[in-house]
């Protein structure tokens, strides 16, 4: 096992973590054992770089624990007949036996022991001094946490392991049946991770011009304010929310970013691959030519099916392919619906960002109108070729505008300038007639939702986004009509049937290999 996870690790730190798992076969097997690692600070170094090449890794836990459930996406069948893939959890028929996910998205047997023994190794150096251990230290209790932050928001209390004891002590199967924490504890945890995060990296200052793919104070800063947002607001069988007492610290930490990054001008420069360091980013993960590609987002558009067989907005049979992705897509496989798309005001510059009208004929209409993504469809390298390379931007500064937005409206006060702030970007020169005034907490709430799912769509934010905003009576949004966009004006979830389903259920297969987990509640 420990020969395993080095040379892991130590594969993916080479060259920057842009190389195959086929640089294993570079070295005699022992090269990285134990007894020759962790003897100098170069190897503290790449084994951080290792460790951020497994968080792109994991990268898809975002959208498919963060976006999909959400209610804005199409199941079944596209408007142009392909199958639409991951319909049942779409559609939020999940159960015991249709959990959707497996063995903890597997965040423990891989990334979480690792980081663990990355902890326990540095922590002890004697070669590194304590500034600098500091620094090595910070990013690692960052991600840390927001793979124990990620599972929390998923199943709510899970099993807390933060020492690599199948690394440092002799194999014994009782160190595999660990029980769930409460949602309390592991909240305390999720906390406990992001301050000690947040103290190492002192007195750093934040600053726009880093490597944006690199974990960092900021990144820090802005999952602190989610994790204590979250723990605001969400209330769970065994979790009681703190309210006013951690949005206050929810705050301190948005202020920590507030007019250290700006908006970039156009809302379409966000995500441009050739603008990817630009001053909205905060954290990325990073995708590049010659390096792993963003599969995901080829899913979300197709090439064959447009070419003299669908029309554009002004009626026009499309003979060229609108996204130059020369023939590099295949069918359709993910769809968003209509009604997202028909709540943009034709003004908002983000509608046509975001997605490409087509009709399936000559006379257009709602009816004949199937919304294709082209927020994200890569570009075309130095040989011609069409590669998916855009990053999946975890933290950017209008996050962090909307994330203060929803603080201030917990606690009493207008969101409106942080929306307006959004919005104006949004709108450009059209602005000033779609500037929000202000309402209620549960209108604040509701416009703040509707302005995230304008701004983040694929970003694998809007189920978290739904579970975490509340009613007028403290309860989720994922229980409220107005918060889905549904033409039978339904919500996400039913509120008298399936408040279970904010959380998810634990896979058979795990259960049964870990005797100690109780299943969550409801399932």
């Amino acid at each position: 096992m420990k020969k395993l996870i080095y040379k892991l690790v130590i594969a993916a730190s080479i060259l920057g973590g842009t190389t195959s798992c086929d640089s294993l076969d570079l070295s005699p097997e022992d090269f990285y054992g134990s007894g020759n690692y962790w003897k100098n600070e170069a190897h503290a170094n790449s084994y951080l770089i290792g460790l951020h090449k497994q968080f792109r890794d994991n990268a898809g836990m975002f959208i498919h624990l963060g976006e999909k459930r959400g209610g804005t996406m199409m199941s079944s069948t596209s408007i142009y007949g392909t199958v639409l893939h991951d319909s049942d959890l779409i559609l939020n028929n999940i159960d015991k036996d249709r959990t959707h996910v497996a063995n903890f998205q597997n965040l423990y047997s891989t990334s979480i022991l690792q980081l663990n023994h990355y902890i326990d190794q540095v922590s002890k150096a004697s070669y590194l001094s304590e500034e600098k251990k500091n620094a090595l230290l910070a990013p690692a209790y960052g991600m840390r946490a927001m793979y124990y932050f990620t599972l929390f928001r998923t199943f709510g209390g899970v099993p807390i392991i933060t020492e690599p004891k199948v690394l440092n002590e002799k194999i014994d199967i009782k160190n595999f049946y660990i029980p769930r924490a409460s949602s309390e504890e592991t909240m305390a945890f999720i906390k406990s991770d992001i301050n000690k995060s947040e103290e190492m990296y002192g007195t750093d200052a934040i600053r726009q011009t880093y490597n944006k793919a690199n974990w960092s104070k900021a990144a820090t800063l802005m999952l602190k304010a989610e994790i204590y947002l979250w723990a605001a607001k969400v209330k769970l069988s065994d979790f009681e929310p703190k309210g006013e007492s951690d949005l206050h610290v929810a705050k301190s930490a948005l202020e920590g970013i507030m007019g250290k990054f700006s908006l970039e001008d156009k809302f379409a420069d966000v995500h441009s691959t050739k603008n990817k360091e630009n001053k909205e980013i905060i954290f990325a993960v990073r995708y590049a030519d010659g390096e792993a590609g963003n599969s995901f987002q080829s899913y979300f558009v197709a090439y064959n099916l447009f070419l003299d067989v669908v029309y554009d907005k002004d009626g026009k049979l499309i003979k060229t392919d609108p996204f130059n992705l020369k023939g590099g897509s295949g069918p359709l496989f993910r769809q968003y619906k209509k009604e997202l798309w028909a709540s943009y005001d034709p003004e908002d510059t983000r509608r046509d960002a975001t997605f490409y009208e087509a009709y399936k004929a000559q006379e257009l209409g709602f009816e004949n109108l199937g919304i294709i993504m082209c927020k994200f469809t890569g570009s075309i390298n130095t040989t011609g070729n069409h590669v998916w390379d855009n990053d999946l931007v975890i933290y950017r500064y209008a996050d962090a505008l909307l994330m203060m937005a929803e603080v201030e409206n917990g606690l009493g006060n207008s969101p409106a300038d942080y929306i307006n702030q959004v919005r104006k970007r949004a709108y450009g020169d059209n602005y000033a007639k779609h500037a929000y005034k202000g309402g209620d907490y549960a209108e604040n709430e509701l416009e703040i939702l509707h302005e995230r799912d304008k701004e983040f769509v694929a970003e694998g934010k809007r189920w978290f986004d739904l579970v975490r905003m509340r009613d007028a009576n403290k309860e989720s949004l994922a229980f409220s009509p107005k918060a889905n966009y549904s033409d039978k004006k339904e919500p996400v979830l039913s509120l008298t049937e399936e408040k279970h389903k904010l959380l998810w259920p634990i896979d058979k297969n795990t259960l049964t290999l870990n005797s100690a987990l109780n299943q969550t509640p409801g399932y």
